[in-house]
């Protein structure tokens, strides 16, 4: 996908506008087999909102932690930690009824189209099943209507052409149409986008991301956006927060974030990556790998990889906070004087220019 420099995006909600979904230090750690009592720190402290009208990008190179965020918001996988709010409320209640009205309002959008529309059912099946579940026992002609009402609202039309054909039929894309038509079926308050574009070929992937704006405004939808490609979140988010290790580093307005980047790691995904396909794997490649999610870096986890980090770097966890409108997880934006001194600049082929004196 090329990198655009607009994107689809329509005035963004106020920030004082009541969160439609919300997480508070949501964590999740998975046992590793066979040990005694190691555990994989996927996801550390998390804190997200998502408001309505609005979309917001997860971004992060392989094994961040943000699928993982993604799974635990739509309660695929159970918590170590945290919380979940949906319109304010607690959404942990585990009475039956509370869950079913939670993961109605609160629906996923899966990488793989092909792998998530069962291959031996028609476009109407999956459909029609998707309707009566969320829907109710609709029957005859409402059925039918709610089924081409759905084909049509992701823009396959004429709908007589989709709805008696299999999955094997369509193109990526369109697969992919079927499968968020799917998820409408719901009529959902939160879209979870997880890579929703990343195995369509690049010449579809931007009608993809129109539709979704497209709904985002038609509908009123707060999206979750999960990418490793922040090229794109940059076309089609309206706040973009990076996330590195399971803990979100920095996070604000998607366009200020990639002109002006203020953590290092942010800097190091937008300079190494020319190419926005190919991100995570130059990201890694331009300061070293990820670290071991089984035993983290103490202090902040992006330390070994820094090149400005102290002493303070490597022993305590920054928290976040406010700079120019955002919010940076980095001490050399704190006022304390053994923070690490943020004179450099990366450039694109990893090297760094030297800009003098903190941001």
């Amino acid at each position: 996908m090329s990198s655009p420099t607009a994107g689809p995006t329509a005035p963004a909600p106020p920030q004082d506008a009541p969160p439609v979904l919300r997480t508070v230090g949501l964590t999740k750690h998975f046992p590793v087999r066979g040990s005694r009592g190691a555990v994989v720190h996927a996801v550390d402290g998390v804190d997200l909102e998502l408001r309505r009208g609005e979309v917001v990008a997860l971004v992060g190179e392989s094994g961040s932690g943000k699928s993982t965020v993604a799974r635990l918001v739509a309660q695929l996988l159970p918590r170590t930690g945290g919380t979940l709010e949906l319109h304010g409320q607690d959404a942990t209640a585990t009475r039956r009824r509370a869950f079913r009205r939670y993961v109605r309002q609160v629906q996923m959008i899966f990488q793989d189209p092909f792998g998530s529309l069962n291959p031996v059912h028609t476009v109407r099946y999956h459909l029609t099943r998707a309707v009566r579940v969320q829907q109710g026992p609709l029957r005859g002609d409402a059925l039918e209507q709610a089924v081409h009402g759905l084909l049509e609202r992701v823009h396959l039309t004429p709908t007589v052409r989709y709805v008696d054909k299999f999955p094997h039929e369509l193109s990526g894309g369109q697969r992919q149409r079927v499968a968020i038509a799917r998820a409408l079926a719901a009529d959902p308050d939160v879209l979870l986008a997880d890579e929703p574009i990343s195995m369509l070929d690049v010449s579809i992937r931007l009608g993809i991301l129109n539709l979704l704006a497209d709904l985002r405004d038609r509908l009123h939808l707060a999206i979750l956006y999960i990418t490793h490609d922040i090229a794109s979140a940059r076309y089609f988010a309206d706040r973009t927060a990076v996330m590195y290790a399971g803990r979100i580093v920095e996070q604000g307005d998607s366009e200020s974030l990639t002109q002006d980047p203020k953590h290092p790691y942010t800097q190091l995904l937008i300079s190494s990556a020319p190419d926005p396909d190919d991100l995570a794997t130059r990201a890694r490649g331009a300061r070293g790998e990820a670290p071991s999610l089984v035993r983290p870096p103490t202090g902040c986890r992006f330390n070994p990889r820094c090149p400005f980090a102290t002493e303070l770097c490597r022993t305590e966890t920054p928290e976040l906070l406010d700079v120019e409108g955002r919010q940076v997880a980095c001490w050399g934006y704190s006022d304390r004087d053994d923070r690490p001194r943020l004179g450099d600049v990366l450039d694109a082929d990893g090297s760094r220019t030297d800009q003098g004196g903190n941001p």
